[in-house]
């Protein structure tokens, strides 16, 4: 669930690095940033991806996800204040779904902000709709992970050997997308089997 495309073409060559316990400290300032400057169009503002999961290998990019009521209205009220922040708005605005879902890609829209090359971490910030099934998404593939820290190190290095080997970032999304859908899938068994939840705002 990171951002893998989140420049335009296929993009430089992944880097994939050993987990860093700097990156939840600096998520957590992020999101205290975001609320203040974002304001009331904030539902919730959550650390996501690889580099919200205890032990994980990832890319040294923080996700963080902004749920909203409304996508348009904030996309247009969100790009100056986040300009502000250095981060900048990218042409994406759709997740992949999931194979085999035959889900309405409208249902997975979102609006994707970056900052990259600053003195602070490199951020893809992902806006999605509070109660939309990327939304929710997101957030099982993080907690599914920090529930069961037996599959982060199988995940981790066959991200650390796939960044080896491939040419750029584009190659790396399109093979670890079918990855994904397949963690899914045992993630939203497990979800019905303890009765998870996005939680509140959700």
């Amino acid at each position: 669930m990171d951002a893998d495309a989140a420049a335009p073409g296929r993009g430089p060559r992944p880097v994939v690095v050993r987990y860093d316990p700097a990156w939840a400290l600096a998520a957590s300032k992020l999101g205290e940033q975001l609320r203040d400057t974002l304001g009331p169009l904030v539902r919730r503002v959550e650390h996501i991806g690889s580099t919200a999961v205890p032990g994980m290998a990832a890319k040294n990019v923080l996700d963080l996800q902004v749920s909203v009521s409304d996508l348009e209205e904030a996309a247009g009220a969100f790009d100056r204040p986040l300009a502000g922040l250095a981060l900048h708005r990218q042409p994406f605005e759709r997740d992949h779904v999931p194979a085999g879902s035959g889900d309405d890609p409208d249902r997975w829209a979102k609006r994707v902000w970056s900052r990259r090359r600053q003195q602070t971490h490199d951020v893809n910030l992902h806006v999605r709709l509070v109660g939309s099934p990327n939304e929710r998404l997101a957030l099982l593939f993080r907690d599914w992970f920090r529930a069961n820290p037996q599959a982060v190190p199988a995940y981790g290095a066959f991200k650390l050997a796939l960044a080896d080997v491939v040419p750029d970032i584009g190659t790396y999304a399109d093979v670890k997308d079918p990855v994904v859908d397949l963690i899914v899938v045992v993630a939203e068994q497990w979800a019905a089997r303890t009765g998870w939840s996005p939680g509140p705002g959700a």
